[in-house]
């Protein structure tokens, strides 16, 4: 259903469409129109695990794990606890030595460093282009040495990085490619979608995401046998059967409370990543020209799920603030560089060294997105951004 036909459901009237406009709350993400429409059948799934008390690796995480995968066009998804154990348990099942460099994009979460120091090797960041704000490709081939055996390139609020060039670094050089597709369920690029090229690929279910649980969960995929059943095995304290303890391992399954969810949800997703996709359309054509934003930049051949919206203006901030007296809610994905933060200080990249990633952090401000939001939302947001372009 397109944003129209949604509004014109909800609303009827001018002088209500008017007036909803300019005084209705607009919140950062709202999960209710989502779940609004699953929430009996998942209570209906619950309680149906409380009669049986499989409440750990319980037939729907089987379940999950196969729908995602052939979503994903790979051979195996195994269910985990998060994103970051995604990630962490991913780089261990491939073989990272203690000190490997793994390269990274400074424009990133922290999650994306954090599994690499856990599993033992040393973050290498690189800047990002302007072309997608992903890793940039040069820069990525300028970083690598002897002891870079990973690369990490991070799918940034939706939009693939640039996999095809990278690949072609990568080439005979012994360095693997794990994505971290947390923010990317869906998205595709050169015909290839998020998850199916690199080694492995790293998925977070946090509630937010375009695909969510309701709480913590994750999923790695790969086209790997042998990779699934190593990270299989570190999920579950290292063991493959019960009490034959391999290999050091962890407690990071994914619930089959949060399975089941995402079972129910699963079918939905292309739907609801079409519905950003409606979205973005409508603020790309009401805020262009407006002020001094940037929009958000799509790649040639990329489609992207637009986890996030995210502007760039001189002062976010200041915008920020303004639209919150507006009742609108906005986000800023990230407010420091990775190699800024004091967790990350030990690396001793100074200011400067990565301009467009700082520049980003200087800059950007996330509008709202979510399925289900309306066109009266939408406009709203763009009034008020406009307003205060021409009054603040």
């Amino acid at each position: 259903m397109s944003v129209d036909e949604r509004t014109n459901r909800a609303y009827a009237g001018p002088m209500a469409e008017a007036r909803l406009a300019t005084t209705e709350r607009v919140p950062f993400v709202d999960l209710e129109p989502m779940h609004g429409g699953l929430k009996a059948r998942i209570l209906a799934d619950w309680s149906g695990l409380i009669d049986t008390g499989a409440f750990v690796n319980g037939a729907a995480v089987t379940a999950f794990e196969a729908a995602f995968a052939e979503y994903c066009g790979t051979r195996i998804c195994v269910g985990l606890s998060n994103g970051l154990d995604a990630l962490r348990l991913g780089l261990l099942a491939a073989g990272i030595d203690p000190g490997d460099e793994v390269i990274v994009p400074a424009n990133t979460f922290v999650a994306t460093l954090e599994a690499v120091t856990q599993a033992g090797g040393k973050p290498v960041p690189v800047d990002v282009s302007d072309v997608d704000y992903n890793l940039d490709v040069d820069a990525v081939a300028a970083a690598v040495t002897p002891r870079t055996r990973f690369i990490i390139p991070v799918h940034l609020y939706g939009q693939m990085a640039d996999m095809a060039s990278l690949e072609r670094v990568v080439a005979r050089r012994g360095i693997d490619l794990i994505e971290d597709a947390c923010q990317a369920h869906g998205a595709e690029r050169d015909g290839r979608r998020a998850g199916a090229t690199g080694l492995a690929a790293a998925f977070s279910f946090y509630p937010g995401k375009n695909l969510g649980a309701m709480g913590d969960a994750g999923a790695l995929v790969s086209a790997r046998d042998d990779l699934g059943s190593r990270v299989r095995a570190l999920r579950e304290h290292g063991q493959r059967a019960k009490y034959r303890h391999e290999v050091e391992g962890f407690t990071a399954r994914l619930d089959t409370i949060q399975a089941i969810v995402l079972l129910h949800k699963l079918p939905l997703l292309d739907g609801w990543n079409e519905e950003r996709r409606d979205a973005a359309r409508f603020y790309d054509a009401a805020l262009q020209g407006v002020g001094d934003l940037l929009l958000p930049p799509t790649a040639p051949d990329s489609a992207p799920v637009w986890h996030l919206y995210v502007v760039r203006t001189r002062d976010p901030e200041r915008l920020h603030a303004f639209l919150a007296e507006r009742r609108i809610a906005t986000g800023r994905h990230y407010p420091e560089p990775v190699h800024l933060t004091a967790a990350y200080s030990w690396l001793s990249y100074p200011r400067g060294a990565f301009p467009i990633a700082e520049a980003l952090a200087q800059e950007v401000l996330s509008l709202p997105m979510f399925p289900g939001i309306s066109q009266l939302q939408l406009e709203a947001v763009c009034d008020a951004v406009s307003d205060y372009f021409a009054h603040g």
